[in-house]
């Protein structure tokens, strides 16, 4: 046997026995340190970079470590076999996921304006914004040697009084029960009673001493495959009272939905998935919120989670194979049978955890909700919404129709495929521009003034591409066609443009985007126009049919529609109809958990959807192929971008 130790940058340290011969990627999944693995141990993404410090490791060189890196001990863990004894330091960006978690700063309002519009929107689409959730005061007679009647009892029948509800049809869970006589004491029998609809009756779900100073709260969360972001909301008025976001813990193994199915069928992979969502990201997440709110998180009564079709079964432990495989079936479109005890989720044991329906393998609740909030099933015109993640999903119809599909177009949209890519978060560049003669850069970087960057998230991706094409400093093939100080080759002849050397950046190396790169990039948006095209063209529409374009997805502060138009990730149409409504998911979320109208309203939307499986289409692959090039093969489909590489 051999003795690991993973040393960490703040001091601390985990040791490991492993015989030899063994991945050292997976035996740091064994003892969850965490070292992000997009890829999932293919050797592709080159994001498992770690240190050997002391010992040795049977690990060859790659393309993503250099001669003089290899040198200086950093290693792919990914293709490492342990030989011996080693120390191996964990870089402080192998779990950015985990050290990035993030609580937002909700003072400027701008955080939340975009659920005030969504909420906005629904009502006056006729959806009232009410629910279940009651806080119901309770005074009762003290008992006396006359009055021996128990403590469940007595509330029982206080509360009938109280609500006109038969008491039979009033239940409590064992939580509740445990506590009651010592509540009932403390508050001289004077009680608040947290309730919510059960059948005809009422569960109770809390009970508190009557002076407590409470709040019934709720938790809207969106669960993507590359990162969460969630809310924590006062139920009876609506307001925010925190937001925060994080990585996907899961990540480590896989950026993809595949790989983390494939991992979910060995041995323990299924625990180690549900581990990594729940204990390692949403419960941190919401404690955190928690604490800056003060409150505890036992005065979370509801719960509505939004998340692709693979993300809700590996939350849950369910079986996610059949997803991935012909004929595409999963375990559950819709489910409600899920409280939050059920899964370890930090909230009120009973409290009712709101799944957004599936509607496919690969179109899930986060669509759904997105569907929801973009409010096309309003419109008599037609519109298209599209969601930007790790897959692509659209939705395109009016008030009469919905089409969905879903596309794969990678993690490259959240910054993973790429090399210097990151979640849009503290240090993310988020737009840029580049000088035409001198090829020097200008960027917008995420954070406080004064941040330095430390790589690339979705719509900087967008705009660095789309500069570097204007500039003609790569061809539409994404291939470096010029020469200067920022452009340079490898040693097998690979370009890439460097936007900051790391002498300017908060990073180890130099912050630059490689052919590579930029070709997972040109896939990833082919992906999304052809989905595009496909689905539009099987109704017999074309793209200057669509009214209105709704773009969502939390891959920076927004999206530069013109740049995307100009490497052809969207049509060519007016900028006019293109609108960025951010996280749609979340705001969706959010609206399903304070109101019942808008949880079924999502279950109507999502029975009524049809779905279109892109595999299976014959056309798919060809407009797929015609769409990896910048913008595209076919010219006469972007006039306007035509135009302005004339200038």
């Amino acid at each position: 046997m051999a003795i690991i130790t993973f040393q960490f940058k703040n001091g601390t340290h985990i040791t490991a026995e492993a015989v030899v011969g063994a991945n050292l990627l997976n035996l740091a999944r064994d003892y969850n340190v965490a070292i992000d693995a997009p890829c999932s141990g293919n050797a592709s993404c080159g994001k498992c970079r770690v240190q050997l410090m002391e010992g040795d490791l049977d690990s060859p060189r790659t393309l993503h470590i250099s001669e003089e890196e290899y040198a200086q001990g950093w290693r792919l863990a990914c293709v490492s076999k342990v030989c011996g004894d080693a120390k191996i330091l964990v870089p402080d960006i192998a779990f950015a996921y985990m050290s990035r978690m993030k609580v937002a700063d909700l003072s400027s309002g701008e955080e939340i304006a975009i659920f005030d519009q969504t909420v906005s929107d629904l009502k006056e689409a006729g959806i009232e914004f009410e629910n279940d959730l009651r806080l119901i005061p309770v005074t009762m007679s003290e008992p006396t040697l006359d009055d021996t009647m128990p403590d469940n009892e007595r509330l029982l029948w206080a509360l009938e009084a109280a609500t006109g509800v038969d008491d039979k049809k009033i239940s409590m869970n064992f939580q509740v029960l445990k506590n009651l006589s010592q509540v009932m004491r403390e508050g001289n029998y004077q009680v608040q009673c947290v309730t919510t609809t059960h059948g005809e009756g009422l569960r109770i779900l809390n009970v508190l001493p009557g002076d407590t100073e409470t709040k019934i709260c709720g938790l809207a969360i969106d669960i993507g495959t590359t990162t969460v972001t969630g809310v924590l909301v006062d139920m009876q008025t609506g307001k925010i009272l925190e937001k925060a976001s994080s990585g996907n813990g899961q990540i480590r193994f896989g950026a993809d939905v595949i790989n983390r199915i494939i991992e979910s069928n060995r041995p323990g992979g299924r625990k180690r998935l549900q581990k990594a969502i729940l204990e390692e990201t949403l419960n941190p997440m919401i404690a955190r919120m928690c604490k800056a709110a003060g409150i505890p998180v036992g005065w979370i009564y509801r719960v509505c989670i939004a998340g692709n079709t693979t993300m809700n079964h590996l939350l849950m432990g369910v079986y996610a194979d059949p997803v991935r495989t012909e004929p595409y079936i999963p375990t559950f479109f819709h489910t409600s049978a899920v409280k939050a005890g059920d899964l370890g989720l930090y909230a009120a044991p009973d409290a009712r955890v709101i799944v957004a329906p599936n509607i496919g393998s690969y179109v899930g609740g986060d669509i759904t909700a997105g569907t929801l909030a973009s409010s096309v099933w309003t419109k008599e015109t037609f519109s298209l919404f599209v969601d930007l993640g790790t897959n692509g999903e659209l939705v395109f119809g009016n008030s009469d129709f919905l089409m969905s599909c879903a596309c794969s177009a990678g993690p490259a949209f959240e910054g993973g495929d790429i090399s210097c890519g990151m979640r849009a978060t503290d240090g993310a560049i988020e737009a840029c521009t580049i000088d035409k003669e001198t090829m020097e850069p200008t960027f917008k970087i995420v954070g406080e003034p004064g941040q330095k960057p430390v790589g690339l998230c979705g719509s900087g991706i967008i705009d660095v591409i789309c500069e570097l094409f204007r500039c003609g400093i790569i061809n539409a093939k994404g291939i470096f066609v010029r020469e200067g100080k920022r452009v340079r080759h490898n040693i097998h002849g690979m370009g890439s443009y460097v936007l900051a050397y790391k002498e300017e950046a908060a990073s180890v190396k130099d912050i630059e985007i490689t052919e590579v790169d930029i070709d997972n990039f040109i896939r990833a948006k082919g992906a999304i126009f052809s989905a595009i095209n496909i689905m539009v063209s099987s109704l017999d529409f074309d793209v200057s049919m669509i009214d209105d374009i709704y773009v969502a997805g939390g891959i920076g502060s927004g999206i530069n529609m013109k740049n995307a138009v100009m490497i052809g990730m969207f049509p060519d149409v007016e900028l006019s109809k293109f609108h960025y409504i951010g996280n749609s998911s979340l705001s969706g979320a959010y609206t399903m958990l304070l109101s019942n109208q808008a949880e079924a309203k999502v279950q109507e939307l999502a029975s009524g959807m049809t779905y279109m499986e892109l595999s299976t289409n014959p056309f798919y692959m060809d407009e797929f192929v015609a769409a990896c090039f910048l913008p595209h093969t076919n010219a006469s489909l972007f006039p306007t971008v035509a135009e302005a590489m004339a200038e």
